[in-house]
């Protein structure tokens, strides 16, 4: 297996970074490392994190730890060679960075996902406000005493209080239907109204 297949542990990708840092001159040969409690913060681990790390290091020959004094570059060299066996696709600044881009890109997911859902319930709002009443439907009968005469004859939004909106005939649909349109067998009604309405539009039809 490839190296670049392999999830080291936290304290190996800090040494690599660190050895990454001495390559690129950031730290440079017989520099001193800064204390546990400053990288530990640094890295955002624990000290045993980075007591770890730095004792890798010190086993490879990059640094030579001092007793209660710290860490002294030894060799940009061995450091060089650290980073070439292991390669630096395993750093922990990479890692970080690649972490950064997916919260970034889930923050803009969870804000496209928020505006959405803001859209619908807008969209639902608007049509509760401009459609208050729910479509309904009834078909006339072929034998139904209405058959042959006028909305305007029938008084059916007087006998009703339900508003007719639309007929559907065969293929056709009439909408907004005045007093004059007539009714035929087999039509069906679209009309609006509360709830009351649909059970006197159905007494209507069938009386």
């Amino acid at each position: 297996m490839e190296n670049s297949d392999i999830i080291h542990p936290i304290y190996f990708q800090i040494a690599l970074d660190i050895a990454l840092r001495i390559t690129r001159g950031e730290l440079k040969e017989s520099d001193k490392i800064y204390g546990r409690s400053v990288m530990s913060s640094e890295y955002g681990v624990s000290p045993e994190t980075i007591r770890r790390a730095m004792k890798l290091l010190e086993d490879m020959k990059i640094v030579e730890i001092k007793q209660n004094s710290g860490a002294v570059i030894l060799s940009v060299e061995k450091a060089k060679q650290y980073v070439e066996r292991f390669g630096a696709q395993n750093n922990i600044r990479s890692l970080q960075k690649k972490l950064t881009d997916l919260i970034g890109e889930q923050e803009t997911l969870n804000r496209q996902i928020l505006d959405v859902a803001k859209s619908i319930v807008r969209i639902n709002e608007r049509f509760s406000k401009t459609n208050p009443f729910i479509n309904y439907e009834v078909d006339i009968p072929q034998k139904s005493s209405l058959i042959g005469h006028t909305l305007g004859e029938l008084k059916f939004w007087q006998q009703t209080e339900a508003t007719i909106i639309a007929i559907r005939r065969g293929d056709k649909l009439i909408l907004s239907p005045g007093p004059y349109a007539v009714l035929q067998a087999d039509d069906t009604i679209i009309f609006v109204g509360d709830v009351s309405c649909v059970e006197a539009v159905n007494v209507f039809i069938h009386q």
